[in-house]
């Protein structure tokens, strides 16, 4: 006959749990890039620290949360009010009701890196996405980007995937390799870009010529959007030109990644062309 605690430790998740896997979980540790506490995200903020996202308590109030919230405003840092319990989940450590997260890379700035490849003599190849928030598939575009030779992938401040350790996996190293600019609106980048000689081409399945009736030889912003709700009006508007990629099968679209490579090696293939 077994003892009392050979009959507890032996049989305790089939009691409980009906013989099935211990509901009891580990917590999953936390993101070494995740920062926490009011003054420690302010000092990583004021220091010029990448932050991707700041997560704030819903209420949270007294003199110092409004000096982050300033800092937060004033550096164009995406904010997110959650409810108590989420932050917790994310650390048991006193977060003061404050969690950020610090960017894996460091963004490039989107004029200095368009002066560059000009000042270079090269013909400038930028991505832009519009509402892409799957950090798999931001991360598989990037490494397409970088394959087609991109020079700049630009993302909104908000809105955009969070570059974290799954998009720089399914990147494999390309975000460590292509300019990543964070722009605070845009369509403000797209109008630097159009003044800076470089048109700006929207893949859309409203639009009406296909891919391949486009002209890519020249400096050329490629604009794709998220799989939802595709490209938002206001940037369609300013597209100089749109195209779609022609489909033969019964589903209504592609990925955003495999759209983006489709539309990305398009635009390789002319230059290719060209200059041979």
């Amino acid at each position: 006959m077994r003892n009392d605690n050979e009959r507890f430790n032996g049989s305790t998740s089939q009691q409980f749990n009906n013989g099935k896997k211990p509901f009891f979980k580990q917590r999953k540790p936390a993101p070494e890039n995740m920062l926490f506490g009011i003054r420690p995200v302010m000092e990583a903020i004021q220091s010029g620290r990448e932050i991707d996202k700041v997560m704030l308590k819903k209420g949270l109030d007294g003199e110092l949360a409004q000096e982050l919230l300033a800092l937060i405003d004033g550096h164009q840092i995406p904010m997110q009010y959650v409810p108590q319990e989420k932050l917790n989940g994310l650390t048991q450590k006193n977060h003061q009701g404050v969690v950020a997260f610090a960017s894996l890379i460091e963004y490039a700035n989107l004029e200095e890196t368009i002066i560059s490849v000009i000042e270079k003599g090269e013909m400038p190849l930028v991505l832009l996405l519009d509402s892409v928030t799957d950090v798999r598939n931001f991360g598989a575009i990037a490494r397409s980007a970088e394959c087609a030779g991109v020079h700049a992938i630009v993302v909104p401040a908000k809105g955009a995937a969070q570059i974290n350790g799954d998009a720089l996996k399914t990147s494999a190293g390309a975000l460590n390799l292509v300019p990543v600019c964070r722009v605070p609106s845009l369509r403000s980048a797209i109008y630097f870009l159009r003044d800076s000689g470089i048109q700006i081409v929207a893949a859309t399945e409203k639009a009406e010529g296909d891919l391949y009736s486009a002209t890519f030889d020249k400096p050329t912003a490629i604009v794709m959007g998220s799989e939802e709700t595709g490209i938002s009006p206001e940037i369609i508007r300013t597209a100089d030109t749109l195209v779609k990629i022609p489909l033969c099968g019964t589903i209504a679209s592609l990925n955003v990644s495999a759209a983006a490579a489709v539309t990305l090696f398009e635009a390789v293939r002319q230059r290719a062309v060209k200059n041979n």
